[in-house]
């Protein structure tokens, strides 16, 4: 398997770990073919009850590859749904569909994309080192895996409206006083801390935790609101985005992000 995306299965517990770190993990036209499928095996591993999502430091996930999304553009389609479309699958969002807690051990920066990512979760711990920011508006695209419909359900619609104007990134402690991460933690106890919650819910009746999880989901759904930010997406990727645009864009977007 390529190691851009780690699997391993210990005590029950599957961790994918997003595994690009001189590039922050962004991703990539193999990443967005290979992180499913790492899923899809979690999904279909009879001795696998919780799934972890993380990233090799020094980031959580960078978002799309600039430098591909630049020259390209080839990774913001593909049947990932990142440009809006429903995914290979057929459903919205990143991931395929999972029956199992799906907990994001975000370790770093979580931007755009992989801040979409990490949203997508059912729940995060954050390491102290953690940041959060929707840069979706500096680069030239639109979000297309449920950011206008989960930032606002994680900390209100006010706040999330300024995150995405701004593009200004939000710190793990402010996170938690938001309810956006679930715990904050010490960078080195970040995978420990998580696989002990993992072990919580593994403790517990499997058919049971599923039926809680797929209840939630059903209750969050907000599908109108997935609908209108798919449309809008795709509609700006058809009408304004260009890979031209995005390169001019892309040294700015990382000399500000390192600022912050």
């Amino acid at each position: 398997m390529s190691d851009v995306v780690l699997y391993e299965v210990s005590e029950r517990i599957a961790t994918v770990t997003l595994n690009r770190p001189e590039a922050r993990n962004a991703l990539s036209s193999e990443v967005l073919r290979l992180l499913p499928d790492r899923l899809r095996a979690a999904e279909a591993d009879d001795e696998v009850d919780v799934i972890i999502l993380t990233g090799t430091d020094p980031a959580f996930c960078a978002g799309l590859d600039l430098k591909e999304l630049g020259s390209s553009g080839g990774n913001l389609g593909g049947g990932s749904g990142a440009d809006g479309r429903p995914n290979a699958e057929g459903r919205r969002g990143p991931f395929p569909t999972l029956t199992k807690p799906l907990i994001g051990a975000v370790n770093g920066v979580a931007i755009t994309g992989g801040f979409e990512l990490a949203l997508n979760c059912d729940f995060l711990v954050a390491s102290e080192h953690a940041k959060f920011g929707d840069t979706h508006s500096r680069v030239g695209v639109m979000p297309g895996w449920g950011l206008t419909v989960l930032l606002p359900q994680a900390i209100g619609v006010r706040r999330a409206r300024e995150m995405s104007l701004t593009g200004n990134f939000m710190g793990a402690d402010e996170a938690l006083q938001f309810g956006m991460v679930n715990h904050v933690v010490a960078h080195a106890d970040l995978l420990p801390f998580t696989r002990s919650l993992a072990r919580d819910i593994i403790g517990n009746d499997q058919p049971g935790v599923r039926q809680m999880k797929a209840t939630y989901a059903e209750i969050t759904a907000e599908a109108d609101g997935w609908a209108i930010e798919g449309r809008n997406a795709a509609r700006w990727q058809r009408e304004q985005f260009s890979p031209e645009k995005v390169a001019e864009r892309r040294a700015a977007i990382q000399a500000r992000g390192r600022q912050q």
